[in-house]
């Protein structure tokens, strides 16, 4: 553009000049201005083709830039692209990867569904749902308080009545020893939650299963509540979650029945969460108990070195002692190690000498 600017200027100039000469009327004015054109008309020319290699050398130093830019384009758009590749192989692979879990999961749903159904045909008679409950129940206890814990809680237990409950905690007082019994009142459950059923069916089935209910509450609080031997409480542990949570969102009225019978209502949760508190009750006597017989122990441990510390201060005064008769002993020993060198070291006949002068 300076260029530009540049020649338009000089033309103008020039112009100037040609309006000038032309009004003048000398002939020698003419041929000057004739000449003067032609030197003119050449400047022009070298201005014009210098110009044209400016221009040229500009476009050529463009297009350097326009090439160094586009080539570092295109190295960038690259290493996007081989970055963008990089995510998208990863993100496939992650998505192969979770496909096949899904694989592995859905045999499992299998297997599982296949275990549920062998499940239903197994709970359908009474006594294997009666050994399921207690294998259940076993499981918490084992779960909390470890395997054949005696100490803490027995299976299979004996009372006075004869009557052998499924298992007893031996709670800290005053719970004292609860009594725990398994009931899985599942036929007439079924048949009230199934839809497949007409109202009348499943309004019958609800009130054989209220019934159900209440003949297990009434057996446990007969059974397992002997006052002097065990807890004024029992439990009936339903192996079932769905079957506790019914009740306890549904029917409040066996809650309070069970409640007037001195019986806990509990599922496999909830037992699991009533036995850790009794755990945690223990462990807080077991350890108050030792910190008893500690504070006992550091008692006694505190008269001991209250003796230690009168015969220490003794021994060290007795220590001191002979420590001052060694510094005598030894002051004495320098003494007459002293007397013995001067004796050792005297001149015989200088001393008889001197001893005849004393005596004239």
């Amino acid at each position: 553009m300076e260029y530009v600017i540049i020649g338009l200027l000089i033309l103008t100039i020039v112009l100037l000049i040609i309006l000038i000469i032309k009004s003048s009327s000398s002939n020698s004015i003419t041929f000057k201005l004739g000449k003067f054109e032609t030197d003119i008309t050449k400047e022009i020319g070298d201005f014009k083709l210098e110009f044209a290699s400016f221009l040229h050398k500009d476009f050529e130093t463009l297009n350097e830039k326009i090439e160094h830019k586009l080539l570092t384009i295109n190295e960038k758009v690259n290493e996007r692209i081989d970055q963008n590749f990089e995510k998208t192989n990863k993100t496939f692979n992650n998505i192969l990867e979770r496909i096949s879990k899904i694989d592995e999961a859905q045999k499992k749903i299998d297997g599982l569904s296949s275990e549920i159904i062998s499940l239903q045909s197994v709970l359908t008679d009474k006594k294997t749902r009666g050994i399921f409950g207690e294998v259940n129940l076993n499981y918490i206890l084992t779960s909390v308080f470890g395997e054949k814990n005696d100490r803490i809680y027995k299976i299979q237990y004996k009372l006075s009545n004869n009557y052998i409950a499924d298992a007893v905690v031996f709670a800290p007082n005053p719970l004292g020893t609860i009594a725990i019994d398994s009931k899985f009142p599942l036929e007439n459950y079924q048949k009230m939650t199934d839809k497949t059923l007409s109202k009348d069916q499943r309004e019958m089935a609800l009130k054989l299963f209220k019934n159900d209910v209440k003949k297990h509450i009434d057996a446990i609080s007969t059974k397992y509540i002997i006052e002097g031997q065990t807890a004024n409480e029992a439990i009936m542990f339903l192996p079932a979650e769905a079957i506790f949570a019914e009740i306890n969102a549904y029917h409040s009225d066996l809650l309070n029945y069970a409640y007037n019978k001195k019986v806990w209502l509990t599922s496999p949760t909830t037992l699991m969460s009533t036995l850790t508190i009794i755990q945690m009750i223990l462990k807080n006597m077991e350890r108050d108990k030792y910190a008893k017989v500690i504070h006992e122990e550091l008692n006694k441990l505190g008269i001991e070195f209250d003796k230690y510390k009168i015969r220490w201060d003794k021994l060290a005064r007795s220590i001191d002692s002979v420590s001052k008769d060694v510094k005598d002993i030894n002051i004495t020993t320098n003494k007459i190690t002293k007397r013995f060198n001067s004796i050792s070291n005297v001149n015989l006949e200088q001393n008889l000498i001197e001893s005849k002068k004393e005596e004239e």
